[in-house]
């Protein structure tokens, strides 16, 4: 493990996890951790009943989702999907 780790203490869900990060990287952690908050707060008040944890694994599966939806529409990742299409095209033609 590196040296020149800091460690830092965050707030997620209402409960607190201790990390070590980069001091660099400080900084991107705890907005991180705002935008996760915020998530499992909005999950919080549109999903009665539920834990934490069930939040948690809402939000997560959610920024998951809207990863794989904006990778997918990647110009670059089009382009290359669009070459290979036409490769499979002219193989099966």
């Amino acid at each position: 493990m590196e040296d020149n780790l800091l460690s830092i203490t965050v707030w997620l869900a209402g409960r607190s996890y201790r990390l070590r990060v980069k001091p660099e990287e400080e900084s991107a952690v705890r907005n991180a951790v705002k935008v996760a908050d915020s998530k499992v707060n909005e999950m919080r008040a549109h999903y009665a009943g539920k834990d934490d944890q069930d939040f948690m694994a809402m939000s997560l599966l959610m920024y998951a989702a809207d990863s794989a939806i904006e990778s997918f529409n990647n110009p670059l990742l089009q382009s290359e999907l669009n070459k290979l299409s036409a490769k499979i095209d002219k193989v099966l033609g």
